[in-house]
């Protein structure tokens, strides 16, 4: 069964995924998951439903987004929104400043913004895994690994990992909206470390080569990188076909 690290457990003894012996990492959204658009995408199609007729479209939106999410500040602790109302609230007030940006009121922009917010979290719409998602778990656990997921995402990440089928071969969640640092930092790789009882093996799969590659070899994990039009001299996959042999390789 899905275990979910959320405050209780992270402020007690009790260990989340003690006796991993072997384990990757997984980074969540743009690895073994998507959601067309992102965020802009996410909020342009609220627009679509709730305010037909508008003109808005998902690049118009995206300038007011490049900023105020807990990520493009991965250096800076947030431990006091590691709950979910008080993680959205400063979410939900760069959605309507972005909404507002458009030409929508103040009013309108802070409905919009709320029905964004559900919009994102709701499994139902948009998310879907990638066509090698499962078969590369699968694959990966028959050899002996198990798989926990390491992500910069929405308190809410648990439930879409559980609704997209991954309950079974996913060991624990740790989404940085829950534990409070956001990847590239060191305690957003060291906290599942220490509870999984720093696994004999350990590898971290990402798409960003900084947040997932270089914050994982900061903390001594070997990293992979994929989907990443990014060309560098490290372990690279264009797809996540190719991360068993990979692994299998260097181990």
């Amino acid at each position: 069964m899905l275990r979910v690290v959320g405050p209780p457990e992270l402020g007690s003894s009790r260990r989340v995924c003690e006796g991993l012996d072997q384990v990757v990492f997984w980074d969540f959204d743009g690895t073994l998951a998507l959601r067309p658009g992102m965020w802009r995408g996410c909020l342009s199609e609220t627009l679509d439903e709730h305010q037909p007729g508008h003109d808005i479209t998902p690049e118009d939106l995206r300038p007011f987004l490049r900023d105020g999410f807990p990520w493009h500040r991965p250096d800076i602790a947030h431990p006091e929104l590691c709950e979910a109302e008080v993680w959205w609230q400063p979410i939900e007030a760069l959605f309507t400043r972005a909404y507002q940006g458009v030409g929508l009121t103040e009013a309108r922009a802070r409905e919009l913004a709320r029905l964004a917010r559900h919009r994102y979290i709701d499994p139902s719409i948009g998310w879907e895994l990638y066509a090698d998602t499962l078969p590369t778990l699968e694959r990966l656990r028959a050899g002996g690994w198990q798989h926990v997921i390491v992500s910069n995402h929405v308190p809410e990440l648990a439930g879409l990992v559980e609704s997209l089928g991954l309950s079974d071969l996913i060991e624990t969640v740790y989404s940085s909206a829950v534990t409070g640092y956001e990847k590239p930092h060191r305690e957003a790789f060291e906290i599942p470390l220490r509870y999984c009882e720093f696994p004999r093996q350990v590898w971290m799969v990402g798409d960003n080569p900084v947040a997932d590659v270089a914050g994982a070899e900061a903390v001594g994990i070997p990293a992979i990188l994929v989907r990443s039009k990014t060309k560098l001299d490290i372990r690279q996959a264009d797809n996540l076909n190719a991360v068993p042999s990979i692994i299998g390789d260097e181990t």
